[in-house]
């Protein structure tokens, strides 16, 4: 569970871009004729496909570098050896 308000907001904002982006290309690639705002549909795609690599990128790096430990967020300890060289 983490504690750290500012990186739960961090994740969840990732998590929800995520689940906004999926949901969108599930209906473009399920139900196109229910869009008919959008005539260049391949354009609409690649954007969502972006917002959804977009996303993942984020949430994958904040997995990777920080850690929470006793409320404060931290860089992970091996990244912070690999940075000293």
């Amino acid at each position: 569970m983490v504690y750290n308000k500012l990186l739960q907001a961090s994740i969840d904002k990732y998590k929800a871009e995520i689940s906004e982006a999926l949901a969108t290309l599930d209906v473009y690639f399920n139900n196109p004729v229910g869009i008919g705002e959008h005539p260049d549909l391949l354009t609409e795609i690649d954007k969502y496909i972006e917002k959804l690599d977009n996303a993942t990128s984020k949430l994958e790096t904040l997995e990777k570098y920080f850690v929470e430990q006793s409320g404060k967020v931290e860089v992970k300890a091996k990244v912070k050896k690999l940075l000293k060289g």
